[in-house]
């Protein structure tokens, strides 16, 4: 029995640390997707478009619960992974998501519907701004994404919110229906 204990206890080192809800996780991207989402790819952020291929249905268009994949970039080493948490227009989506934005100095804390902007010429998604919660704006940096792979599943509870960011928070004010979407 004291095997077992010290098997498990060592095999939940690296497990990532989720509380009472999905927003109480701490941790990097990939782990905080796989739950939210419930698309079954591990390894690497930036892999997870070519893992899809034949397991997930992928495409250019965003949807609740989809996993939007950033690709590699200079400012994304490791590329990211967000769940989509709300379709607001064309252009404009809210995203949940880990390890993006610091919270009192620290990475890795799970942030809810945070905007994400469509800045491609071709209006297909392949590149994007996101909210930064330092800036306390949409960032200042492009990034390319690979698209979006669709989950068969139901999300998880809690993807989308009452408190959006502030662009969220504008959108549900001013945008009619907004924010029954949730």
């Amino acid at each position: 029995m004291t095997r077992i204990a010290a098997f498990l206890s060592l095999a939940l080192v690296g497990a990532p640390a989720f509380g009472a809800s999905l927003l109480d996780y701490v941790g990097q991207c990939v782990p905080f997707a796989r739950a939210a989402s419930g698309i079954a790819i591990y390894g690497d952020a930036w892999t997870w478009w070519g893992q899809a291929e034949g397991r997930y249905r992928r495409g250019d268009v965003p949807r609740v619960g989809a996993v939007i994949v950033f690709a590699r970039s200079p400012q994304l080493r490791l590329g990211h992974v967000a769940v989509v948490s709300r379709v607001v227009e064309s252009r404009t989506v809210m995203l949940t998501h880990a390890n993006w934005s610091r919270r009192n100095g620290a990475r890795g804390h799970a942030e809810q519907d945070v905007t994400l902007h469509d800045v491609s010429p071709g209006n297909d998604w392949s590149r994007v701004k996101v909210w930064y919660r330092d800036s306390n704006g949409l960032g200042g940096s492009i990034y390319p994404v690979e698209g979006f792979i669709y989950a068969d599943g139901k999300p998880a509870a809690g993807l989308s919110g009452r408190d959006p960011d502030d662009v969220g928070a504008l959108i549900d004010a001013y945008v009619p229906g907004a924010a029954a979407v949730r």
